[in-house]
C-alpha cells in the first residue's frame, strides 16, 4: 500500500485543502506516513502571506531534495499560495526535482499525475481515470476515512475561494485568484459528510466570508447559515474572516437567532489610524470600526470579538501606531492576531511603498500590543472564575482534556472518561490570559456533596 505525507503551513484554508487532499489519497488506497522521508508521496501545502512562512517551505524543499536523490521514485508535490495561479513555470525552474505543482484548493494536477504515472490502482474504485479524478474531488461522502481514524471534532470548510478586494499589503488575490462562492449544495454535502465522520463543529471560511453568495445571485451568508444549522449532529458553527464593510446586520441578527452559531466574530481592523487604513485600501475609518463593534455587541449578547492588526506598515509613524494602540485599549476586544508587516512581491505596497520601518521598531510595536492584549485577557478571563461554561471537547493535550467555549475561550480540565466530541459543562476554577482551567460540573457537585465538615464549623 503506497504512503503519503502532507506538511501544511499557513491559514485555516490550507488546513481544509490538506484535509481534502488527505481524504482523496486515502480513497485511492494510500495510507498516511508520519515521516516525510519514508513516504512514497510528499506534499508541501505552502503559505506566502509572510516571508517567514515562505522561507520555511523553501527549507522543507531543500530537505526533500536530499531525500529525492536517495529515493528517485518518491513523488513530491508543491501546493498552495507559493504556487498560486501562475507561478508553476518559474518554480519548476527553481525546484526541478518537484514532480507536480498545485494551485490553492486544486488537487486535480496531483491526481492526474498519479494516474499517468500508475502510482495507484483505482480500478476497484472508479471505472476510468477521468471519473476517478472527478469523484475524488466531488464525492465528499466517500473520501473522509482519515477524519474518523483521527477522531477529528472540528473542521474547516471553505465557502468562498479567492479574493477580489485588493488590499495593498495582501498577496492572496494574486495567489488564490478572484473571489468565487461554492454552491450551497456542495457545501452542505461536505458538512454532512464531515458530521457522519464524527465532526461536531465547522468553521466556514472565506477571505471575506461575509461576501458569500454575491456572485451566485440567489443566496447570501445568512441564508447559508440557516441551511447549515439544520444539519443533524452538527453542534456548532463558526465563520471567518469578516471585513468591516460587509458585516451586515442581517448576518449579526442570524448569529444571534440561531443557537448553533457561536457568539464569536472575527473581523479584521488592521490599523486604528485613518491615513494608514487609506494606504492599506481598507475603505473604512477607525470610527466606522468603533461603530461596528458597538453594533455587534448590541445585537449579540455575550459575543467575543477577535481582530487582526498589522504593525509597521510602510510609512506608519509612531503617532499613527499609537492610534491603533489607543483603539485597542478602548474597545478591549477578546483577541488580537498581531503581525509585523512583511513585504510581498507583486502587491501594491511592494510596488509603490518602501518598507521603511526597521524590524526592531516593528518588534517593539508588536510587543506593546501583545502586552496590552495580555492585560485585557487577564481581566476578561478572570470574570469566568466560579462560572460554569459549556465546552466542546476536542482532544487531549499533555494529559488533559482540551476544548472551547461558544465564545472561543480555550478550556483545560481533567476527567478519566473519553469525552471526545462531547459538550461538557465545566466549572472554571482558574484563569490565565489565554486559557481557562476547571473541572466537570458533576465532579464539582460530587466534591461539594462529600465535603468534610471541620469541627470549627459544627
Amino acid at each position: 500500500m503506497p504512503s503519503y505525507h502532507i506538511w501544511t503551513i499557513g491559514c485555516q484554508m490550507n488546513d481544509a485543502d490538506s484535509r481534502h487532499l488527505s481524504s482523496q489519497l486515502e480513497a485511492l488506497g494510500y495510507r498516511e506516513s508520519a515521516v516525510a522521508d519514508e513516504a512514497d508521496l510528499v506534499v508541501l501545502n505552502t503559505c506566502v502571506v509572510r516571508q517567514q512562512a515562505e522561507d520555511k517551505a523553501v527549507g522543507r524543499l531543500t530537505t526533500l531534495q536530499r531525500a529525492k536523490r536517495q529515493r528517485p521514485e518518491m513523488v513530491i508535490g508543491l501546493m498552495g499560495c507559493m504556487v498560486g495561479m501562475r507561478e508553476a513555470p518559474r518554480l519548476k525552474k527553481r525546484f526541478p526535482f518537484v514532480d507536480v505543482f498545485m494551485p490553492p484548493s486544486d488537487t486535480e494536477p496531483l491526481l492526474d499525475h498519479l494516474a499517468r504515472q500508475g502510482q495507484h490502482d483505482a480500478s476497484h474504485l472508479f471505472e476510468t481515470r477521468e471519473r476517478a479524478i472527478r469523484d475524488a474531488i466531488q464525492d465528499q461522502e466517500h473520501i473522509l476515512p482519515a477524519l474518523r481514524r483521527n477522531r477529528t471534532v472540528t473542521a474547516h470548510v471553505p465557502i468562498v475561494l479567492g479574493c477580489s478586494h485588493a488590499c495593498t499589503f495582501c498577496v492572496i488575490p494574486y495567489r488564490r485568484g478572484a473571489e468565487r462562492s461554492r454552491p450551497p449544495a456542495e457545501i452542505l454535502r461536505e458538512i454532512r459528510a464531515l458530521v457522519d465522520q464524527g465532526v461536531r463543529e465547522v468553521m466556514l471560511l472565506g477571505q471575506i466570508v461575509d461576501r458569500y453568495g454575491l456572485d451566485l445571485g440567489d443566496t447570501d451568508l445568512a441564508d447559508l447559515f440557516r441551511q447549515v444549522a439544520r444539519i443533524d449532529g452538527l453542534l456548532r458553527v463558526r465563520f471567518l474572516t469578516s471585513h468591516p464593510n460587509w458585516m451586515t446586520d442581517r448576518i449579526l441578527d442570524t448569529v444571534a437567532e440561531l443557537d448553533v452559531l457561536c457568539p464569536h466574530i472575527e473581523v479584521a481592523v488592521q490599523a486604528g489610524n485613518d491615513d494608514v487604513l487609506r494606504n492599506m485600501r481598507r475603505d473604512y475609518t477607525a470610527d466606522a470600526f468603533r461603530a461596528l463593534v458597538g453594533r455587534i455587541r448590541e445585537r449579540i449578547p455575550g459575543v467575543s470579538i477577535n481582530t487582526d492588526i498589522i504593525v509597521g506598515f510602510p510609512g506608519e509613524t509612531e503617532a499613527q501606531f499609537m492610534d491603533t494602540h489607543r483603539l485597542m485599549a478602548e474597545l478591549r476586544l477578546d483577541k488580537h492576531h498581531i503581525s509585523k508587516y512583511s513585504e510581498r512581491p507583486k502587491t501594491i505596497a511592494a510596488r509603490q511603498m518602501p518598507d521603511d520601518i526597521p524590524q526592531s521598531e516593528k518588534e517593539r510595536r508588536w510587543r506593546m500590543l501583545e502586552d496590552l492584549q495580555v492585560e485585557i485577557l487577564t481581566e476578561k478571563n478572570r470574570t469566568y472564575e466560579g462560572r460554569t461554561v459549556e465546552v466542546l471537547v476536542e482532544d487531549r493535550h499533555r494529559g488533559r482534556w482540551r476544548g472551547r467555549t461558544p465564545d472561543n475561550r480555550l478550556v483545560f480540565f481533567d476527567d478519566e472518561r473519553d469525552l471526545t466530541g462531547q459538550l461538557v459543562p465545566v466549572h472554571i476554577e482558574k484563569s490565565s490570559p489565554f486559557s481557562l482551567q476547571g473541572s466537570p460540573e458533576e465532579q464539582q457537585a460530587h466534591l461539594l456533596a462529600h465535603e468534610v465538615v471541620s469541627p470549627e464549623r459544627i
